[in-house]
């Protein structure tokens, strides 16, 4: 950079021609006469030098701050794009049709209008239109040309007509509108439909397109709008019902507790039409009190009635303990010799960072290691895998079992136990991390010291506590440690343990019932879902902050071990107000396409036992999306019900109208 002292001196006369001086001039540039030049200026020395020094200093540290908060609002504004293109896409998928990829931009969206439209892009981005047919004779009406607006039943097609009022270039016909051939997809913007704009005073508004001009754009809106939201699910796909049976009906000594009871209910819901019952087969239960002794006689009892009934079965390896949360009330835990170990080696459970142990589930820590009586925590679950599988094995050969589900984690679900009540957590809380079982926090020191950062070997020390919100944390609010270098760090590592343990159980789980469907359950964690780091989630094992797929490297393992994915619905409509910023949609929306993406078949599990119908209609809706171009739908669902049944009639008749719309059977019904 040129020193700004070190311009040219430019005389008051000036020389007509530079090529040829004024023979007047003196060639001294000292001449008193002359206008002399400015002198350069001394380098400061001493304490004047090291005042411009920190002058200097003072300046650029001023600037760089400056830049650093530039940085950040610019981060902000990059978010709010993001959100904003993310519920833009969201919108497309769901009411207009498009099949749109899980991380699409705006090159696919405007790609999706186009092909809509009738353009033709083709992947490197040119577009182009195919020459248009000839114009038919006036009074022939059988061809009507090449590019006709699409029909009602398009969810697209209802904007189209807002064309007709806002592009002079489209012909208005009240019989078939056209799309004139010179619009060029950039045009296509004005497709876009705002949930807002189907919501308040749609048809109403004195605008040209209510106009008899073109088509009866508000009927046709009307008529849209009921076919998106009403109940009509005829001739749909089947999807396949199965009611889950009450963990109670056996015992803690595996006992049938009430075998006429049983027969009831299956009765009842044989009237139903299901398609068959999820028993839980509960390893607390059948190897309580001696390592390696299985106890399968209640089991076996029971089995023998569902057989009687002619029902499927789907099992469930029950690895974790029931709470006493469902509609059974009955309180199962580990197995006895399980917990004798735990008093003398508590590091087998899962403990947090104020080191209280959690005993919901083993410690995914101890998966190899030799600490359950000379066994691994894998090879114990591989036993009593196999102790089903070849003590009911009449039952597999003549398909009455159909699957069997793997339980993975706290619940069930292949997560941490980072919301147990009995520590305290209460619903929106984030959760704590459970990592600090000695075993985890070796694996941590590994894998911080292979990094080059053994001091990264802990866990937040800012992450809040169960019931705190992401914004009361350092390390989950906005900008927060979560997105730090360690942050990224030790949330890939909570992740890889989490897939390291479904990856290690379903190899043996797949051993073991060679040629049977393989079921596991992923859990809807929704709340704080509409924030940038989705605390909940990161508390469960899954890194899924606003700028990163937290299930699809987990969907990759499980499509190596071809295994059915259970997703719990929770059959929920938040508020836009909800202070927990939960969006139980927007999850399943991208834990269901990530897994389709792979080719992944999807199944379902409702979160409450009882809905009223507009309840349940949200759970057909997320079981059979109405507007999937590839007509995904879910391989069967699981029904949790309530207890008794029997005893609950109101709950009891909007089962019965739930599975008619499942198998397809309702024809006209009220939305």
């Amino acid at each position: 950079m040129s020193n700004p002292h070190s311009h040219h001196h430019i005389s008051n006369t000036q020389d007509p021609d530079p090529q040829f001086p004024n023979p007047n001039d003196d060639p001294n540039p000292n001449h008193p006469l002359q206008p002399q030049s400015h002198p350069q200026p001394r380098r400061p020395r001493g304490f004047a030098a090291t005042s411009a020094a920190s002058a200097a200093a003072g300046t650029i540290n001023k600037s760089r701050k400056e830049r650093e908060k530039e940085k950040e609002r610019t981060k902000l504004r990059e978010r709010h794009r993001r959100a904003i293109t993310s519920r833009m896409l969201a919108g497309l998928r769901q009411y207009g049709n498009f099949p749109l990829p899980v991380r699409a931009d705006m090159n696919d969206v405007l790609a999706a209008l186009a092909r809509q439209a009738g353009w033709t892009v083709e992947p490197d981005g040119t577009t182009f239109r195919q020459s248009p047919a000839p114009a038919p004779a006036p009074n022939n009406t059988s061809n009507m040309g090449t590019y006709q607006v699409m029909s009602v039943e398009s969810p697209v097609s209802g904007s189209s007509f807002r064309n007709c009022s806002t592009r002079a270039s489209v012909d208005c016909q009240p019989s078939v509108p056209r799309i004139n051939e010179s619009l060029s997809p950039a045009s296509f913007d004005s497709i876009v439909v705002t949930e807002s704009d189907t919501k308040v005073d749609k048809f109403t508004s004195t605008s040209p397109m209510n106009s008899t001009g073109c088509l009866e754009a508000g009927q046709l809106m009307q008529e849209l709008h009921c076919g998106e939201h009403g109940s009509s699910f005829s001739e749909t796909q089947y999807v396949p019902v199965f009611v889950m049976l009450s963990s109670g009906v056996i015992n803690n000594f595996c006992q049938l507790m009430d075998p006429d009871g049983v027969k009831q209910e299956l009765q009842q819901l044989k009237s139903l039409k299901i398609d068959g019952v999820v028993v839980n087969c509960w390893w607390g239960i059948v190897e309580s009190w001696v390592p390696q002794k299985y106890e399968w006689s209640g089991y076996r009892e029971l089995f023998k009635i569902i057989r009687d009934f002619n029902m499927k079965l789907q099992v469930v390896m029950a690895f974790h303990e029931n709470g006493g949360s469902d509609t059974s009330g009955m309180f199962i835990s580990l197995p006895q010799w399980v917990l004798e170990i735990g008093k003398d080696n508590q590091d087998i459970f899962f403990t947090d960072r104020q080191g209280r142990r959690n005993t919901e589930c083993l410690s995914w820590g101890i998966d190899k290691e030799r600490v359950l009586r000379g066994r691994t925590a894998i090879e114990v679950y591989f036993d009593l895998m196999r102790s089903f599988r070849t003590e009911f094995d009449d039952l597999f050969t003549d398909g009455l079992i159909s699957a069997v589900e793997i339980g993975l984690g706290a619940s069930g679900e292949l997560k941490y136990p980072s919301f147990s009540e009995r520590m305290g957590w209460r619903y929106p809380g984030i959760g704590e991390f459970q990592c600090y079982d000695k075993y985890s926090l070796q694996n941590l020191r590994k894998a911080a010291t292979s990094r080059g950062h053994s001091f990264w070997a802990k866990g937040p020390d800012n992450a809040g506590y169960y019931n705190s919100k992401p914004h009361e944390t350092g390390f989950f609010c906005e900008r927060g440690d979560y997105d730090s270098y360690y942050g990224r760090f030790f949330l890939h590592w909570y992740r890889q343990v989490l897939i390291d343990h479904a990856d290690n159980v379903l190899t043996l789980a797949t051993l073991a019932f060679e040629g049977i469907q393989i079921v596991m359950k992923i859990p809807a964690i929704y709340w704080w879902y509409r924030t940038s780091s989705h605390a909940a989630e990161l508390t469960a094992g899954y890194y899924n902050p606003t700028n990163q797929d937290g299930y699809s490297p987990v969907f990759e393992v499980l499509k190596k071990h071809s295994v059915t994915i259970k997703f719990v619905s929770s059959g929920l409509q938040v508020p836009e107000t909800d202070d927990a910023l939960a969006d139980p949609e927007g999850l399943s929306w991208q834990i269901m396409n990530s897994a389709w993406d792979k080719e992944i078949n999807v199944a379902g599990h409702n979160a409450f036992p009882c809905y009223d119908r507009e309840g349940f209609m949200r759970l057909v809706e997320t079981a059979k999306p109405r507007n999937d171009p590839d007509r995904h739908r879910f391989s069967f669902f699981a029904f949790q019900q309530p207890s008794p049944l029997v005893q609950s009639a109101i709950c009891f008749s909007e089962l019965d109208y739930f599975i008619k719309c499942m198998h397809g059977e309702i024809n006209n019904v009220e939305s």
